[in-house]
């Protein structure tokens, strides 16, 4: 077919589009493309996560010593043995010690650093970076430069060399339980760690906060300071303050690091379960049934807490009004 202008020429008449076929490969397929990002993921998830858990609630209930392919069914023999050995519940007191230093400090340094960088003008991607890069550090290089740098028994360490110039004597940091000034050395290394990484959650909830709360407050009379961080900031950053303690328990329960690189596995009286744990099944004994009972009874107590604590505090129940 053909079209005439204004001019009286003949065109041809444009083409119609011929219906477009459906487009292969990556960018035609969604679920091709989801599983080739997730894949990879889900399948080292597998290997590495789920099996290990498996195959540990598995050996929990057999006789595995020096092995991990047992054969000798014992039913919850591990669980006994476990639960009667005294260094377990004494380590459950030992946690319980550890949790009631470390979770409030934390939470409130970090909360702390958080309000005092939000309030910053300028340089407050500087100081972000700074309080968060001690997050990049293992427990492994932390632990060491605590003990053999600042906390070292001898007058060369950092602490005893500041007490020394106030004429106090050299302090046995971690050889010595009574006092247990062990527990400075942990506590301080732990705070450097964490803080930093609660510090960022903290401050992308105070960001998260309308304006127009605090101007509404200050139009009703309200004062600026504790006043306004009680009645507006604390309730609004209720669904992280609930986040972080749960993940600060949950780290309490797991530490072991710093107590094993810090005082050793020969000290009883700084115990944490899973350094009983690791005696049970990579120590002498090599008993990897008892060790893997543990584990279970671990991460049960540790979905207890969590699953008690986001009751009480209300974690995951709709929209709070």
């Amino acid at each position: 077919m053909s079209t005439t202008t204004a001019r009286g020429v003949a065109q041809p008449a444009p083409a119609k589009a011929s219906p477009g076929r459906p487009r292969r490969g990556l960018r035609g397929n969604p679920t091709l493309n989801f599983w080739l990002f997730t894949g990879p993921f889900l399948i080292g998830l597998a290997i590495f996560v789920f099996v290990p858990i498996i195959w540990s609630v598995w050996l929990s209930f057999f006789d595995a010593r020096y092995t991990v392919t047992p054969s000798h069914f014992i039913g919850f023999d591990n669980y006994k043995q476990i639960l009667t050995n005294s260094d377990f519940p004494g380590s459950l007191v030992t946690f319980t010690v550890f949790a009631a230093f470390i979770v409030p400090t934390t939470w409130a340094l970090s909360l702390g650093l958080a309000l005092l960088v939000n309030r910053l003008r300028f340089m407050r991607a500087f100081f972000r970076s700074v309080f968060f890069l001690p997050t990049a550090v293992s427990y492994v290089a932390a632990a060491l430069i605590w003990k053999m740098s600042i906390f070292s028994g001898v007058r060369f360490g950092l602490a005893n060399t500041v007490l020394n110039w106030f004429g106090e004597d050299n302090v046995a940091w971690l050889s010595n339980p009574t006092p247990p000034w062990y527990w400075l050395v942990i506590v301080t290394l732990r705070l450097w760690i964490q803080a930093g990484f609660y510090m960022i959650l903290f401050l992308a909830a105070l960001q998260n906060i309308p304006p127009e709360l605090y101007e509404a407050a200050a139009i009703d009379g309200a004062q600026r300071g504790w006043q306004t961080f009680r009645h507006i900031t604390l309730p609004q950053l209720r669904a992280t303050s609930t986040a972080v303690i749960l993940l600060l328990l949950i780290a309490a329960y797991q530490a072991f690091d710093e107590f094993f690189n810090l005082i050793g596995q020969k000290a009883t009286w700084a115990q944490t379960p899973l350094m009983v744990l690791y005696k049970a099944a990579l120590g002498t004994s090599q008993d990897y049934g008892a060790g893997s009972a543990g584990a279970v009874i671990l991460s049960l107590l540790i979905c207890v807490v969590t699953l008690a604590q986001g009751k009480i505090m209300g974690f995951g129940g709709g929209e709070e009004r």
